[in-house]
């Protein structure tokens, strides 16, 4: 198909109804909220019934969203061990999947309340690479922030002690640095919470990054920063792509429509590969270059390919004090109360 806005189709709802909806091929699920950790049966049950609708966070606005031609989903996570009896769905279908799964060592600060205990978390996450391959786990130690009275130090030797207990079970780590100061929601929660925090200066996020790079080398991972303007190069530490045209092509290069989708034509059996391009993905001639699958929906500094969010704000249960995503924690328990499996929507918002 190559690269192109989503295909528009026709969907009926389980009312009956007839919709004009979206049919993308990457669906992400979801920088917004926690669905493989609160909402993994309804996004079953949703993936059972053929579309989700997703609700614009700003105008309530509706949008129809169809899983007819979806052939990836990205799942972010703070503890997806909820939908791992669900992941035997996706592999039925012959559809791809891989995790985002952030693992943080926020516990003695108690800036993550909600969230499993940590050694529970790297047992997870372990399982999780051993069942799916270390490829499709990426570690996300995200945001690092410095909260009450830790250090540069103190943060690194939390990353130490996380990733020696996950090297060899995944090959890249994620990072990004807590720009508390740009949001007033996020500096009120960790008010109300009483719990002092500054920013990063950019002499400590410099040296941070190159003793993390330092680690990271010890342990065979790659590091790469999400969504920073911060060029840290220099340190081996590149941009990323959580939606990931590179990845996405190495993981799963039998899927045609999504090698078609990047711009990766099928190649001559002589070659030795399935699927061979004369430039890398997402910078070949047939999709115009990488921004063209850029998705311009995200912040400027995000290196992510173009994908169909069908998370909602003000749903994740974690609570955790840093999140841009929560406005409090009152709002969260009144949209919970609203969830509902037979819902087309995580929340029963009309539309």
């Amino acid at each position: 198909m190559g690269f192109k806005h989503w295909n528009k189709i026709a969907i009926r709802t389980d009312d009956g109804t007839i919709r004009e909806g979206i049919a993308p091929l990457i669906i992400s699920a979801s920088r917004s909220t926690d669905i493989p950790a609160f909402h993994a049966a309804w996004l079953l049950e949703r993936l059972r019934r053929g579309y989700v609708r997703w609700v614009n966070p700003f105008n309530r606005a509706s949008q129809y969203v169809s899983f007819e031609q979806a052939r990836l989903f990205v799942f972010w996570s703070k503890n997806p061990k909820p939908l791992n009896h669900g992941l035997a769905e996706f592999d039925r279908r012959g559809l791809n999947y891989y995790f985002q799964y952030t693992v943080n060592d926020y516990e003695a600060e108690k800036l993550e309340p909600h969230v499993p205990p940590l050694g529970e978390r790297l047992r997870t996450f372990r399982d999780l690479a051993a069942r799916l391959g270390r490829g499709r786990v990426i570690w996300r130690f995200d945001p690092l922030i410095l909260a009450g009275d830790m250090t540069v130090g103190g943060l690194l030797e939390k990353i130490r002690r996380v990733g020696d207990q996950l090297a060899g079970s995944t090959e890249k780590l994620v990072i990004s640095f807590a720009d508390i100061s740009e949001y007033a929601k996020v500096r009120s929660q960790l008010k109300r919470a009483q719990q002092a925090w500054r920013d990063f200066t950019a002499t400590e996020k410099d040296e941070l990054a190159g003793r993390i790079a330092g680690l990271a080398g010890e342990w065979g991972l790659e590091v790469a920063t999400c969504a920073e303007d911060v060029d840290l190069s220099a340190h081996g530490i590149a941009r990323n792509r959580c939606i990931d045209d590179a990845l996405i092509a190495r993981l799963f290069p039998h899927d045609e429509a999504l090698m078609d989708f990047m711009g990766l034509a099928k190649a001559a059996p002589k070659q030795g590969a399935l699927f061979a391009s004369s430039a890398a993905p997402g910078q070949t001639e047939r999709n115009g270059g990488f921004s063209a699958l850029k998705d311009k929906g995200q912040r400027k500094a995000c290196g992510c390919i173009v994908s169909k969010d069908i998370g909602q704000y003000n749903t994740c249960a974690h609570l955790c004090l840093y999140c841009y995503a929560n406005t409090s924690a009152g709002e969260v328990r009144k949209n919970l109360g609203r969830a509902d499996l037979s819902s087309d929507a995580i929340t029963t918002w009309p539309g």
